[in-house]
């Protein structure tokens, strides 16, 4: 497992990403500065550098409220506060560790995501 946290303004998030392929590339392009838009009103998305190497991933993932996901046909992360039917091309990159309150704001939302200490 991979420790990160998610910054947004002076609030940090504890997260934890699954040692798996696509969990370990995401970590690859750690520190990033995304800004999250609201997606369905279900999760919060933002694009990444690049489509991350999902070989080794299942074909689709059932999300749950607090997972960070990768939505391979787009390129994005997304990370899910409420939970979404079975999606073909979402692979599941991790978790957060507890509350997600503060990523729950209307608008763009600037957060910082990187490694933790």
């Amino acid at each position: 497992m991979i420790r990160i946290k998610v910054i947004v303004e002076d609030v940090v998030l504890p997260a934890t990403l699954d040692d798996t392929l696509a969990g370990r590339d995401f970590a690859a392009q750690l520190p990033l500065d995304l800004t999250l838009t609201d997606y369905h009103g279900t999760e919060k998305v933002a694009d990444l550098p690049r489509k991350l190497d999902i070989s080794e991933a299942p074909a689709s993932y059932t999300p749950r409220k607090g997972d960070i996901t990768h939505y391979a046909p787009w390129g994005n992360i997304a990370i899910f506060y409420k939970p979404f039917q079975n999606s073909r091309g979402l692979v599941r990159l991790g978790v957060f560790d507890g509350s997600i309150d503060a990523l729950l704001g209307d608008g763009p939302l600037s957060v910082r995501i990187e490694a933790a200490d």
